[in-house]
Formats: C-alpha cells, structure tokens, sequence
C-alpha cells in the first residue's frame, strides 16, 4: 500500500527516512495520474524491501510541490538520504519506470 503524505509530513516521510522514497506527486482531476497510479502500486509491492512509494496531492499540500517545482502532473521524485536524485514528469510504462529508478540508485538490472 502507498502512504499519502502531506506537506506536514514530507520532512518525516521523505527526507528522514533510511532507504530510497519515490515521491508521487499527483491531483485528483489528473487522468494521467490515474493511469500511473495502478503501476506505482505494483512496483511499491514488488520493491517494498528496497523502495518506499509516497503519494502527495498537490491541491492539498501546494507547498511541497512549490518547493520541488512541479510544474506538471504526474511528476514523480526519486529521493535519496533525503536528496531529490532523477525527476519524472508524465506517465510512463512499468519498465521504464523500473528502468529509471534502477538507473537513478545504480542498481543492477536483472
């Protein structure tokens, strides 16, 4: 399951936790959105001992995304020990989701 999390929670959720956090930054009028969102869920359940996936309305929490300047939705950010490392903006395919992020942590394709 993907935790949503707020602007009062980013600081916790994202950039003090132990291992990498994908960043969704999304709104409910977004189709895009919905499209990737079935796609984040799989990858959150395959990947839940090495990557955390948040989720973070935009309309609710404008403050996070004023501060990563999203300026397009879906944006997902890849942080790292609390460091914004690869940003992806749109809708993508699962493998070149997986691809992205493998890429942006240096870990070894499969």
């Amino acid at each position: 399951m993907i935790e949503t999390i707020t602007d009062d929670t980013f600081d916790t959720a994202v950039l003090q936790h132990d291992r990498p956090v994908l960043v969704d930054f999304w709104a409910q009028w977004c189709p895009p959105c919905h499209m990737i969102a079935p796609v984040l869920a799989e990858i959150a359940e395959e990947r839940a001992d090495s990557l955390t996936i948040r989720k973070l309305n935009t309309d609710e929490s404008p403050l996070s995304m004023r501060d990563y300047q999203v300026m397009s939705l879906p944006t997902l950010i890849l942080f790292r020990d609390g460091v914004p490392v690869r940003t992806l903006v749109g809708a993508k395919p699962k493998a070149k989701l997986l691809a992205e992020i493998d890429a942006a942590l240096g870990t070894p394709v499969a």
